[in-house]
Order: C-alpha cells, then sequence, then structure tokens
C-alpha cells in the first residue's frame, strides 16, 4: 500500500493554513486512490506566537489525516524540516511550504515523475522573481554564484525546499543530523537521481514572509560555511598576500631612506595602513571564527529541537 506524506513547516500562519488545506485536499482528490492509496499531512509548529497550533489542533480533529508537532520554543524552519522527515512514515515525502508559493497542483507531476521515471527527487526551482524587491533578487542570483563556485555541490539557483523524493532519498537526508542545517545544501549533498520543475513566482495566500533581509544573509553564510572550506583558504591567500605588500613596502622605504635620504612623512598614510591591515586581519579571523562556531555548536550535541505536543 503506498502513502504520501506532505510535510509543512509553519511559523505564525493562522491564516495561510486554512487556505492551503483547503487547496491542498482539492489536489489530493486527483492522487489518492489513483497514484497512491493514502496521504496525510504532517504541520510542524515551529514554536508560533499566534494561534496557528490552535488552527492545527482543530483541523486534526476534523480530519483523521491531519498530524502535528509543536516545538517548545522557535528552532527554525531547517528544525522544522527535519521534524517533519523523521515523523513522516509514507514511501513518498512531499516538503511544501503553507503559504501556497509552492504549488500543490505541481505534486502529481512531481510524483509520476518519482514513481514511474526512476528518479529518487522530484525537485523544484522559481525562473522568476516577481513580486520580490529588487535588492532582494540582486543578492540572491549573487548567492547562488558564489555557492556555486564555493562549494562542492549543485546549488541550482532558484531552488526551493518543495521536493517530492522517495523514502530512501528521505532516510539518507534524515542521517545528515547536524545542528547547522542548510537543506539546499543537505538535498543534493546526498546524491541520487533528481528531476527538476520550473515555475513562476507566486505570491504567498496570506500574511507576510519571516524571513528579512538581514535574516537571509544570516542563512546564506551559514549555506556557505556549512559546504565549503574555502572561505579558509582565501583567508590565507589573503594573509601571504598581505605579508608580502608589506615587505615590498619595507624594502622600498629603506631604499629610498638610503638613496634619497628623504624620511617617510605623513601620517595619514600610515592611519590607512593600519586600519586597512588591520580589517583584513579582522575578516580573516571572522571566517575562521564561522567555523569555529559551527564545531561549538555541533560538540555541545544539543537536540535540534524540543517537541512541546504532537498528534
Amino acid at each position: 500500500m503506498s502513502k504520501l506524506s506532505i510535510v509543512v513547516p509553519c511559523y505564525n500562519e493562522e491564516l495561510a493554513i486554512p487556505i492551503f488545506y483547503d487547496e491542498t485536499k482539492k489536489c489530493l482528490k486527483q492522487l489518492v486512490g489513483k497514484i497512491v492509496d493514502q496521504a496525510e499531512f504532517i504541520f510542524v509548529d515551529d514554536g508560533s506566537s499566534d494561534d496557528t497550533l490552535s488552527v492545527l489542533q482543530k483541523l486534526s480533529v476534523q480530519d483523521e489525516c491531519v498530524h502535528y508537532i509543536s516545538f517548545s520554543r522557535n528552532f527554525g524552519k531547517e528544525a522544522a524540516l527535519y521534524a517533519g522527515l523523521n515523523k513522516a512514515c509514507g514511501n513518498y515525502v512531499a516538503v511544501l511550504d503553507v503559504d501556497l508559493q509552492d504549488p500543490p497542483s505541481l505534486i502529481q507531476q512531481m510524483l509520476e515523475a518519482v514513481m514511474n521515471e526512476g528518479f529518487d527527487c522530484a525537485a523544484t526551482r522559481r525562473v522568476s522573481r516577481k513580486g520580490e524587491p529588487p535588492i532582494r533578487s540582486f543578492f540572491a542570483r549573487k548567492f547562488y554564484k558564489i555557492m556555486g563556485a564555493l562549494s562542492n555541490v549543485e546549488v541550482v539557483d532558484g531552488a526551493r525546499d518543495f521536493r517530492v523524493m522517495t523514502k530512501k532519498y528521505r532516510d539518507a537526508v534524515l542521517t545528515l543530523c547536524e545542528r547547522s542545517r542548510f537543506s539546499k545544501g543537505l538535498f543534493p549533498w546526498v546524491g541520487f537521481k533528481t528531476k527538476w520543475f520550473e515555475y513562476e513566482n507566486i505570491e504567498r495566500c496570506a500574511g507576510s514572509t519571516k524571513w528579512s533581509f538581514w535574516k537571509l544573509f544570516l542563512y546564506s553564510i551559514d549555506g556557505i560555511t556549512a559546504f565549503s572550506t574555502k572561505p579558509l583558504s582565501l583567508a590565507s591567500i589573503l594573509g601571504i598576500l598581505e605579508f608580502v605588500v608589506a615587505s615590498l613596502m619595507i624594502m622600498f622605504l629603506i631604499v629610498r631612506k638610503l638613496i634619497f635620504g628623504d624620511p617617510v612623512a605623513g601620517w595619514a598614510s600610515t592611519v590607512c595602513i593600519v586600519l586597512f591591515t588591520t580589517g583584513l586581519n579582522l575578516l580573516t579571523i571572522g571566517i575562521l571564527g564561522q567555523y569555529v562556531a559551527k564545531i561549538y555548536v555541533e560538540v555541545k550535541q544539543r537536540p535540534i529541537f524540543i517537541v512541546k505536543e504532537e498528534k
């Protein structure tokens, strides 16, 4: 008997959940009994401060196929994804955002690709960013280019967490139990055969995004340091270049003093050099600190999430 588990992370999404549920239920009517025998929802309440949990509790009473996990506090979307995947018991698992920016209508095509075409995973990517602030779109595209240049995994431009995967693929992802998680890198890291589906950007059905520019920036730093050690090499190269430039400058000043007897004048140039070298040192120390911080988080072995209630 085949079963589809739909994992849906939620954080302060009381308005979006009923809309998402109704829309996805319509799509599942085309699947259940034809492509799969059963389907279930696994909502993960990531420590919401609104009535998200109450909405999920009511849904679970109305529909026995609705299950939920509620965290004791906000642990982040990555922890919610991990918890949902861990609870999913279907032969096939789908991951969607609750704001309907991931169209549930694609699930059928994605599921057929996994079931009939020999793929282990069907993934999605946005081919446009209409509706997003231009500055956010610009930095998002730059991030994917930098990630592609620095990391050893292929992170596709515009890739979403919206995926349909086999149980084998899900089990492989769950073996990666690090605390600092970056799913857009973890999914391609496990390998397997993936088919990509493209779609235009879709506006949220309700509520507002919880991802500020600053949160996305920190998330991108986590992603780069989680899948590449090249920034450490870059720090070493910068240190060597700084040493070489400083040595050449010292030699130049000595030669000029010996030949021309011209004293070194000007405090402004000295201050600029000091500020430049200090900034460079702080940059390299900061890069090293990012990796040390990750080690610090991992060695404490704290749980990725804590469950307050589930059904």
